[in-house]
């Protein structure tokens, strides 16, 4: 990666932070309604993973979608409308935190259902090799969604049938309140992938740059005809599962220990010590990134609720 990338990288790492943190105060004063689960320390995966994709790849995710959407392409403006169920947001403001989509970025939507996505992921590769355009799917999932079985059912057919998709694990360690170990008969969730005769691989969720690596590796596999494979990231929520979490069963020291391996300083401290950027360009974009989502924070608050009969558009597919 140029410096370009790796600055852009960066940028849209601190992007996503700061919006996550403007949506949590949202969130409180009442302005933003439902659920709403944030991407704060997991910001590395998304980025790093989408930064590799092409423009023909699609990305399909879970319910903690802000990031990734931003990453697909997604203007903060709209996705902070959306949040705040406006008008102008991506979905019309009927969607709100959990289903943010734009089909024309090739983001295939954030889904409320745990692993019911998953399915959905095999059937847009199963498109694409009917197609024959050589669009690989991206799907991430938390390690939660592997216990359940749209998991084991997409991952055997797509392997069955040598589907072109890269399925990312955002092993956060907890589904909702329980740990990873409490949950998973396997230590390793890349160890399942075994059981479908399906490659894998193991990454530090909190380095963007052994993502972006990791996640080029996969691609390339995945895109040259092998089929599927499973790239497990490493990563760590540092808020609830979301806001109503009273965050009871994790010990601050662990909280801490993770928040000491935070992505958006590892990808800081790599730009300065390459020299890949000075202080006061990294000081810059950070600026800038604060700008945008205050920008998109008055956008929003600005635009219109969806209209009444919004309420039965798009209901059906129109002929």
């Amino acid at each position: 990666m140029n410096k370009d990338e790796l600055l852009h990288l960066y940028y849209q790492m601190v992007l996503v932070r700061r919006l996550e943190e403007r949506a949590a105060g949202l969130y409180q004063e009442g302005k933003i309604g439902g659920f709403l689960h944030l991407y704060i320390g997991q910001e590395a995966v998304g980025t790093g993973v989408v930064s590799a994709r092409k423009p023909i790849d699609r990305v399909i995710t879970a319910y903690r979608d802000h990031g990734i959407a931003i990453n697909c392409g997604l203007e903060s403006k709209h996705v902070m409308a959306e949040l705040l169920g406006k008008a102008t947001g991506c979905s019309g403001g009927k969607g709100g935190s959990m289903h943010l989509a734009d089909v024309s970025k090739n983001f295939w939507g954030g889904h409320a259902v745990v692993g019911a996505h998953l399915p959905i992921a095999a059937g847009l590769a199963l498109g694409d090799v009917y197609a024959k355009n050589g669009a690989v799917t991206i799907c991430f999932f938390g390690e939660g969604a592997t216990n359940i079985g749209f998991f084991h059912e997409a991952l055997n057919l797509s392997k069955v049938w040598n589907l072109p998709v890269l399925w990312v694990c955002e092993n956060n360690q907890y589904g909702m309140g329980t740990a990873v170990g409490r949950a998973s008969a396997v230590s390793e969730i890349s160890q399942k992938a075994s059981g479908y005769g399906m490659p894998s691989a193991r990454v530090d969720g909190m380095d963007i740059i052994a993502v972006r690596r990791a996640a080029d590796r996969a691609l390339e596999h995945v895109r040259s005809g092998k089929g599927p494979f499973l790239l497990e990231a490493m990563t760590y929520r540092y808020r609830g599962h979301s806001m109503g979490d009273p965050e009871r069963y994790r010990k601050s020291d662990e909280v801490k220990r993770w928040q000491e391996q935070d992505p958006i300083g590892i990808c800081r401290a790599y730009l300065l010590e390459k020299k890949t950027a000075a202080e006061k360009d990294l000081i810059a974009l950070e600026a800038k990134a604060l700008a945008e989502i205050e920008e998109a924070v008055a956008f929003a608050e600005a635009s219109p609720e969806p209209a009444p009969e919004a309420l039965f558009a798009n209901v059906y597919v129109d002929n």
